[in-house]
């Protein structure tokens, strides 16, 4: 009895398996039309070309941009009965230098959110190898990460972009450690120089009662007197010095 019942139970899920396959499949052909016709309407999507089973689309084709490519699999996604997007686009487009593509995209981090309260508080830093960006550091909140992969995605040489961005835990404390390490470092005679250039600040990012400072000085001493300034704020457990001396 307990075989024919695993027997009985076993044909039901394929059954079952069967029949969700079906209805999810009727779908293809309207899913196909409609993507292909999104495709062709926007001119940056003309070589993109897509293929559908069992409501999964596959994207294929070049396109010139990686926000092209984003963009793509957003049309793919709105279709109606679309169950899933695998997003198979190369980005061809201009080729830029490796060395080029990271120095360019560096300087148009620094002016990004320049004069916004956390700007201090973040802290990205990228690398490139064969046209793929790969973003890391740390931010307040998703805003500052979102504006930075909007640049990487716009920038023209740009193949594909790996997002490594921790955004820290909303965490009174450690805002409250964050605003006393800023005063302690821009407060200093020495320092207060450094709250001049918004767009090469000394950052300060907090994660968990830890700071740790990112930036660039133009001293070793300068360097030395920050970590002493921000290892004197009460409440702060650690401080990893990384500025480095220009």
């Amino acid at each position: 009895m307990k075989k024919q019942g695993f027997a009985l139970m076993a044909a039901l899920l394929v059954l079952l398996s069967i029949s969700a396959m079906a209805v999810t499949g009727r779908y293809d052909q309207q899913i196909q039309q409609t993507v292909s016709q999104k495709m062709h309407n926007a001119k940056q999507l003309e070589s993109v070309s897509s293929s559908v089973e069992d409501g999964i689309v596959t994207l294929t084709g070049t396109v010139g941009l990686y926000q092209d490519k984003l963009d793509a699999a957003k049309k793919a996604k709105k279709v109606a009965n679309v169950s899933g997007v695998r997003n198979d686009i190369t980005v061809g487009g201009q080729t830029v230098a490796d060395g080029q593509l990271q120095q360019k995209l560096t300087k148009q981090l620094a002016y990004d959110r320049v004069g916004y309260f956390d700007n201090t508080f973040n802290y990205l830093a990228l690398d490139v190898k064969d046209g793929v960006v790969t973003l890391n550091g740390d931010t307040l909140n998703d805003v500052p990460k979102d504006s930075a992969l909007a640049i990487l995605a716009r920038t023209p040489g740009v193949k594909d972009v790996v997002d490594d961005v921790n955004v820290l835990p909303v965490s009174m404390f450690d805002d409250s450690i964050r605003v006393r390490t800023a005063r302690a470092i821009y407060r200093d005679s020495v320092l207060g120089r450094y709250a001049s250039d918004p767009v090469h600040p000394i950052r300060i990012v907090v994660d968990n009662g830890h700071v740790t400072l990112y930036g660039s000085v133009e001293r070793a001493m300068d360097k030395t007197i920050a970590g002493m300034r921000a290892n004197a704020v009460p409440g702060a457990f650690s401080v990893d010095n990384k500025l480095v001396v220009n």
